[in-house]
């Protein structure tokens, strides 16, 4: 199998969405299919199973972001072999990833059985829902070594230039996902135990799959047991840049928690309207997200083959070519807010509510297309530590202590709160812009200082 995309090659705007729209569709479907969880509980179920799949799948979330900030270290370090035409640095980087991600699977999984209950009393459970959350999450527990398995296959794909691959499974995944979540929950009557199955069994097929596809497809790694070794060296590699990318995807999810949390004591209309502005997040800022992976895939490749200047116009037609959707949204938000809230609720205390909140936090939209950007662009340039120390000063230095500040000052004031989220990310895009900027006039120096990996 040749390299699917060489992304240091052609037309770079076309480059740019064209890698970009399967990150896009990827996401969407996985945002669907997440929620199929809770419709299909939702219809066949109790209000009890519909709250404790709400609370498990906000454990889960937070797994499956710790897990995808890791693979994306292999993401970086494939790529930026691929722009070196190094072929045997690949391979080794691939199988070193895949005995990495299945042990920390295991490890995962014993962590997550052991202290779920612990978890789910700091998400302050629901009693009546508490042990049917034990259960979904404890069934979870037992697949996250295929949640590790996909994602580092996808990660290593992504690297490599292929962005399709990915989709592919992906969409495998949550078609199975929805007709088993049906099966087992409406015939089998399995409750949340069914469900739960049905997202592993779902994740684990799409896993097996893919590698039987990669195999006949002749990728560049054959997935067979005598390829699967441990490079020590590449082990460190990848966690020097895998873990703070993890990091910071947790910060994240953490601080939109926290907010949740929060807002649960201020009423439940006031808590409703940010939960349904959650919901739109996901949606507004998926261009966003698509992009910022996009980019790490092809600044990586870029970077390996000394293209700096290929890399940096990346950055700007990646900007430009999400902030149409992110503006959208912002727009809608402004203009009609009542009729966003509306689609999840007509109570006329939540959209009363929820309209100034919705008016404030929208700014995010256009924010976090900047500050997403430029970290999707460092990260595929191997500078994690600044994207994970960012991330976590952003969250716990200002979101979470503002949000306190806002919710406790002016808890009737829901204007004001949705004003922290892009107060906090307009401070990030300035001095991540500062940080891209002084890289840009040091590019020369980076070059100088070795050969891709070395020189991350």
């Amino acid at each position: 199998m040749k390299q699917e995309h060489d992304l240091t090659e052609g037309n770079l705007a076309r480059t740019v969405v064209v890698f970009a729209i399967p990150f896009l569709l990827a996401n969407l479907i996985q945002a669907f299919y997440g929620a199929a969880d809770l419709m299909v509980v939702g219809w066949y179920c109790g209000k009890e199973a519909v709250a404790a799949v709400s609370t498990g799948t906000q454990v889960t979330q937070i797994i499956t972001s710790m897990i995808t900030g890791l693979t994306l270290g292999s993401t970086v370090l494939v790529g930026n072999y691929a722009g070196q035409k190094k072929p045997e640095e690949i391979k080794k980087t691939i199988g070193t990833s895949l005995c990495l991600f299945a042990a920390v699977g295991v490890l995962l999984s014993v962590l997550l059985w052991m202290f779920c209950p612990q978890i789910l009393t700091l998400l302050q459970t629901p009693p009546e829902a508490f042990d049917l959350a034990k259960q979904y999450v404890q069934v979870c527990a037992c697949g996250v070594v295929f949640i590790c398995g996909y994602n580092a296959i996808s990660a290593v794909l992504r690297g490599y230039g292929d962005s399709r691959s990915p989709l592919l499974f992906v969409a495998v995944a949550g078609f199975l996902n929805i007709i088993g979540d049906i099966v087992l929950v409406r015939y089998a009557h399995m409750g949340v135990r069914g469900t739960a199955l049905a997202t592993i069994a779902s994740q684990g097929f799409s896993m097996v799959s893919a590698m039987v596809y990669l195999n006949r497809k002749n990728f560049i790694f054959q997935f067979r047991p005598e390829n699967f070794r441990m490079d020590r060296r590449k082990a460190g590699e990848l966690a020097r840049v895998g873990i703070p990318i993890s990091l910071q995807e947790c910060m994240v999810r953490l601080s939109f928690l926290y907010l949740t949390s929060v807002t649960n004591a201020l009423g439940v209309a006031s808590s409703s309207a940010v939960g349904i502005a959650s919901k739109y997040d996901v949606f507004a800022m998926l261009p966003a997200t698509s992009i910022a992976s996009a980019l790490a895939s092809i600044v990586a490749q870029n970077y390996g083959a000394r293209k700096y200047d290929r890399m940096n116009r990346a950055l700007w037609i990646g900007i430009l070519a999400a902030a149409p959707f992110s503006l959208a949204f912002f727009l809608w938000a402004q203009i009609s807010p009542q009729s966003m809230i509306g689609a999840f609720s007509k109570d006329p205390a939540i959209i009363q509510a929820g309209i100034p909140f919705f008016r404030t936090c929208s700014f995010d939209y256009l924010a976090v297309l900047f500050v997403f950007a430029m970290n999707g662009y460092l990260n595929g340039r191997g500078k994690t530590i600044f994207t994970m120390i960012s991330c976590c000063f952003g969250a716990l230095a200002l979101r979470m202590p503002l949000i306190y500040l806002a919710c406790h000052l002016l808890p009737d004031n829901l204007g004001v709160i949705g004003t922290v989220a892009p107060s906090v990310s307009g401070i990030m895009a300035v001095y991540t812009a500062v940080y891209v900027m002084r890289l840009r006039k040091e590019r020369e120096a980076d070059g100088i200082s070795g050969q891709g990996v070395s020189g991350l």
